[in-house]
């Protein structure tokens, strides 16, 4: 176990190995694969280097699921990043647990200003200051118009399950696929279930769930929201080999025009785009986006929306600089210029109006207006309990596992947390 520990770690290690020395370095480790995103990211460093000589900004990339993968053990390593990508939660709660996570509090009152307090609120634990958002998400159907024009449906008619249920039935009547999933990478699977969890059990179940109301995880929510998933799994609305399809993958096939619906955060806009055949994926006047249904004798509303936030964690040790760097990150000026080229919605303060882009646009209004904003299940719960949710949303739909043995699972997984 040793000798795989300090091989993780000096796989880590390598990662920052090849920088240029410099009086002081902040190592930064991100996922982002949008090449508009890395270049306006790489500007910022520059412009940060050239207001203080001396310091150097490095960037580094992981893909999604080797950096959830790879920092706890790059966290123990004495090349630990001084910034990392994060999505708040369950998961940076256990983070924090680790003894790893900084605290720029001291540091803080400069990046405050240029956030907007509730997303800003994430990133504060027990009063310390220990990162700082950059972007707000909603979970969201988005759709190929042409194909649903093909099929005879209309987005603008899909109210509640059922009608979602006969969309999908119309599309494959058409000849067309009508979801597109990459179920190898599992979470994108349980927005499903987490959705149907929603609506079922409305906006607090989550938080009742963990207090053990009704059943807790073991609850008729959570065994309805299996069912309801199993339903849909049942008419085979997925593309062929789903679940053998990481992400990336299947963010280009429907990119390409080859199926018609995904369910996915609103960074799908661009990495549809960047993962389709042609680099430019499915133009911006053939998308729609339409919410996630409601479920009959549902407590949730359909206002009621699923997402979170995207930002970076300070680890212990890092730089005295890396709080300065936030803050310069974070810049208003900075910020509009990811909401004019539609980049992601900004969670600086005063950007919203700069989004050109109509559905990201839409996507905004619809977090302002939301009801209920729940994070994703899979970084509220925490690193194992979330794990366990992913898992079991796969196995459901793929009826390698009953719904009451998935809800089941899930408790065990919080009991055992």
């Amino acid at each position: 176990m040793r000798i795989k520990a300090f091989a993780a770690a000096a796989a880590g290690a390598m990662l920052f190995s090849s920088v240029a020395m410099a009086d002081t370095t902040i190592h930064i480790l991100h996922l982002q694969t949008d090449p508009a995103i890395i270049q306006l990211w790489s500007q910022i460093g520059h412009d940060y280097e050239a207001a203080n000589p001396g310091v150097k900004i490095d960037w580094q990339f992981l893909e999604n699921e080797a950096l959830k993968a790879k920092i706890p053990t790059l966290l123990q390593s004495d090349d630990r990043p001084n910034l990392f990508h994060s999505w708040g939660g369950g998961v940076m709660r256990d983070q924090i647990k680790s003894g790893f996570i900084g605290d720029i509090t001291a540091d803080s009152a400069a990046l405050e200003k240029e956030l907007s307090p509730g997303a800003a609120s994430a990133f504060v634990v027990d009063g310390k200051v220990i990162g700082a958002p950059f972007d707000v998400s909603e979970v969201s159907f988005f759709y190929n118009k042409a194909l649903f024009a093909k099929a005879g449906v209309k987005a603008d008619d899909i109210k509640t399950w059922d009608d979602f249920l006969g969309a999908i039935k119309k599309l494959k009547a058409a000849g067309i696929t009508p979801i597109v999933v990459g179920a190898a990478d599992k979470w994108p699977m349980h927005f499903y279930w987490s959705y149907l969890v929603m609506r079922i059990g409305g906006g607090d179940i989550l938080s009742d769930a963990r207090a053990g109301k009704d059943g807790g995880f073991k609850g008729p929510a959570f065994v309805e929201a299996g069912k309801r998933l199993k339903e849909l799994a049942d008419l085979q609305p997925f593309q062929e080999g789903y679940l053998g399809t990481k992400w990336d993958p299947s963010a280009g096939l429907w990119g390409d025009g080859k199926g018609a619906i995904q369910l996915m955060g609103n960074w799908f806009l661009g990495n549809q785009a960047v993962q389709a055949a042609d680099k430019k994926g499915q133009p911006l006047d053939n998308i729609g986006i339409f919410s996630f249904p409601s479920v009959p004798g549902g407590k949730g509303k359909l206002t009621d929306t699923l997402g979170g936030l995207d930002g970076f964690l300070v680890s212990k040790g890092a730089p005295k600089e890396t709080a300065s760097f936030l803050t310069f990150f974070s810049q208003a000026k900075y910020q509009r210029v990811a909401a004019e080229k539609n980049l992601y919605i900004p969670a600086a303060l005063d950007t919203g109006d700069s989004i050109g882009n109509p559905v990201l646009k839409e996507i905004a209004d619809k977090i302002a207006h939301s009801t209920k904003h729940q994070l994703f299940f899979d970084q509220d719960l925490g690193s194992s309990v979330g794990g366990v949710v992913n898992d079991v949303s796969v196995a459901i739909a793929a009826g390698q596992m009953s719904p009451e043995d998935g809800a089941a699972a899930v408790q065990k997984a919080w009991d055992e947390k």
